[in-house]
């Protein structure tokens, strides 16, 4: 499975006309491709967050029918993904009918709260010189005064491109609708849409092509099902350690707080910004337990329980994380602010089964001093032990 960028370089005295031009016409068509891609995500930006947002909600029907499937075989995989669905919004409904009006006035007095605070805060700072140079640098779209910074403009164009998609012909109500009807198709007959997508590449291509959406699927599905058990987990934990505090609108806080947890790292902060400002209404003893609060949350979170949820899924550096959301954030707004995990995720997936792995990684860790030789030497050792141990296992008989 190797494209032509991947394929290792023709000898000099192999080398003919024919192949030069080979790979000349391989760089032009991938400067093409690149070309349409990114041409196609500045015009239809939004169609393409919708897009994946359905694909990203068919990855979980399926997953999910699959599990079912696994323990009854005798249902066949469309009633499968009908059950799933069926249970999904069964029990989202049974959640707002039991919690939905205690959710909705918690969210409704959070939302008065905020405003009041932020007044309240606005007010403190404008009469302190120091808190006065704040606002001064601080965009109108954060509560501050500078109507022209970079940052204020980014504001902007997320406000913008959240009104664009309340007053847009659907609604947010109508795209949350669309997502959810082609999810449900996508994730009924994932076949059809698979092969329609293969009959636009090349013959020679397909079966690379079918397996990269194979390895991009699953990693998406594992991705977002270790993201769902981790936001569950932030969400309990800090609508919990709230209530013990003394916080009010505990139960709303969690919610934002294991609803924001979906974008990471810049989510944790997302997350905590409400139960800040909130407990600064009550006292400084108040804020300053819940910053120790979402302290220890999201250490836990980042070093205990996200590496075990997420083993599976694709390792994602924390700095290209950032990133990514920058960069969609910039592009698509909140949408692809949202999504820029999940399509980081599956881009880095098609990446690693595309192109064939470094046979000398340790060598740039060595040279950038990442690592010494008496580090590498005792890694190695470990690995060694660690594979004989595991040799040594699989061929012992068994016990009698």
């Amino acid at each position: 499975m190797s494209f032509f960028f991947s394929r290792p370089p023709i000898p000099a005295a192999q080398q003919t006309p024919a192949n030069a031009l080979d790979r000349i016409y391989g760089i032009i068509r991938l400067t093409l491709w690149l070309s349409l891609i990114m041409l196609a995500i500045w015009l239809m930006g939004e169609v393409l967050a919708v897009l994946f947002a359905a694909t990203l909600m068919a990855i979980v029907l399926h997953g999910l029918a699959r599990i079912l499937r696994r323990h009854m075989k005798f249902i066949p995989y469309p009633v499968a993904v009908s059950l799933v669905a069926l249970a999904v919004i069964g029990i989202m409904t049974a959640l707002v009918w039991s919690n939905g009006p205690a959710i909705g006035e918690q969210f409704i007095a959070l939302k008065n709260a905020l405003v009041a605070q932020s007044g309240d805060m606005h007010q403190h700072l404008s009469q302190t010189t120091i808190g006065q140079m704040v606002l001064d640098h601080l965009p109108v779209s954060l509560g501050g005064n500078d109507a022209t910074t970079p940052l204020s403009s980014f504001g902007f164009g997320l406000a913008g491109s959240v009104t664009g998609l309340l007053g847009s012909a659907f609604g947010l109500v109508g795209t949350l609708f669309v997502v959810l009807i082609s999810a449900f198709y996508f994730a009924v007959s994932p076949s059809l849409y698979i092969n329609g997508f293969l009959r636009l590449v090349p013959p020679n291509q397909r079966e690379t092509a079918r397996n990269l959406l194979y390895s991009a699927g699953n990693t998406l599905w594992a991705w977002t099902a270790g993201q769902a058990l981790d936001m569950l987990a932030v969400g309990l934990f800090s609508g919990l350690g709230l209530y013990l505090i003394g916080i009010p609108l505990a139960l709303a806080l969690g919610v934002v707080a294991g609803l924001c947890n979906f974008i990471p790292y810049i989510g944790a902060i997302l997350g905590a910004v409400p139960a800040l400002l909130i407990s600064l209404s009550l006292g400084t003893r108040e804020a300053f337990f819940v910053a120790i609060l979402y302290s220890i949350i999201q250490f836990c979170e980042g070093n205990i329980l996200a590496p075990l949820i997420q083993r599976r899924a694709v390792h994602m550096p924390p700095a290209l994380a950032i990133l990514s959301q920058s960069v969609f954030g910039s592009i698509l707004g909140v949408p692809g602010l949202v999504l820029a995990s999940p399509i980081t995720a599956a881009l880095l997936a098609v990446f690693d089964k595309a192109t064939p792995p470094l046979a000398d990684a340790t060598k740039t860790q060595l040279e950038t001093s990442e690592l010494t030789q008496l580090e590498m030497a005792r890694n190695r050792q470990e690995q060694s032990d660690s594979t004989k141990k595991e040799t040594d296992g699989s061929a012992s008989p068994p016990k009698k």
